[in-house]
């Protein structure tokens, strides 16, 4: 299903995302790409895009392909994804517009569905993001790993993804 509205008015919105210039391209079908262009507040004394920022267009694009394996807008609503860890491997430095993408494994998506249907309460799952630059060259790869749960298996007050994104 396609989720592109949502997840742009979801992680648009979000201060460092904003920060950072991140915009979401597409949310379909368990796949999602964002893109950036470095801007000078994260940038380094050479130009490059700081790791900081990396991991920033990481954590939004292994959110958005989560966001992107929800059926619809209630699913997102009700979805809690917390980032436990993440593992960097940087290869160049990156410069001018970069593009991430990432693309949920079979494994991820169906541990995933199991969360939502509310088969189980919370699964340990993870997302591998690729970060390129305008030649193609790949600048660095990333993998976030997620604890997800859902608002129904949360606890008392917690809020969907939606509300915590606000």
């Amino acid at each position: 299903m396609d989720v592109t509205a949502t997840a742009r008015r979801l992680l648009e919105s979000v201060p460092a995302h904003r920060t950072a210039g991140i915009q979401v391209l597409l949310a379909a079908d368990g796949v999602a790409r964002l893109t950036m262009t470095v801007p000078g507040c994260l940038a380094t004394a050479e130009g490059s895009l700081h790791v900081g920022g990396l991991v920033t267009l990481l954590d939004a694009t292994g959110l958005a392909a989560v966001i992107a394996s929800c059926a619809g807008d209630d699913e997102v609503d009700d979805l809690l994804p917390l980032g436990t860890s993440v593992t960097l491997d940087l290869r160049a430095p990156g410069r001018g517009r970069l593009v991430c993408e990432c693309t949920m494994d079979d494994d991820a998506r169906a541990a995933l569905r199991r969360v939502l249907a509310g088969e189980i309460p919370r699964a340990r799952i993870g997302t591998l993001s690729e970060i390129i630059d305008g030649t193609g060259a790949v600048i660095c790869s990333g993998t976030f790993r997620w604890n997800v749960r859902t608002r129904r298996q949360g606890l008392d007050g917690e809020q969907g993804l939606r509300a915590a994104l606000r």
